[in-house]
């Protein structure tokens, strides 16, 4: 119990009347309720939380350890690792999860994939370049 003490902390708000364009990055906890136009990433490596309530509309990519959505995204979602979607959440887009909370009345357009492969680094080619010098 003490260790999830600081991983469901919001620090910081985005109100219902704010209408942001353009990409916002965290780190800790961050609600939103109000409109963004662009990606939300937490700082990778760290612990996160974000919370889209209800009234919240996303239009871009969010990236988060621990995502929790009861509003609209239309872009892809990725949560390191637990995802939970409230009854009022829609989602256009394809979401990445390791683990996953599904309430009645949710709904996902798109692809639900377990896991993050596609998030795996390609940097093999400057190990495959080396014979003809």
């Amino acid at each position: 119990m003490l260790g999830r003490k600081s991983k469901s902390t919001i620090d910081s708000l985005i109100g219902i009347s704010t209408n942001i364009q353009g990409d916002v990055n965290f780190k800790g906890g961050l609600r939103i309720d109000g409109h963004i136009k662009g990606n939300i990433n937490a700082e990778p490596g760290q612990p996160s939380v974000l919370v889209i309530s209800e009234h919240a509309k996303i239009v871009g990519e969010i990236r988060a350890v621990h995502l929790i959505v009861n509003g609209e995204i239309i872009g892809d979602v990725h949560s390191v690792e637990l995802l939970e979607l409230q009854p009022k959440a829609r989602i256009t887009g394809d979401v990445y999860y390791k683990a996953l909370e599904m309430h009645g009345g949710a709904l996902v357009s798109g692809k639900l994939s377990h896991g993050h492969t596609e998030e795996a680094p390609v940097l093999k080619l400057a190990a495959s370049s080396g014979g003809d010098a």
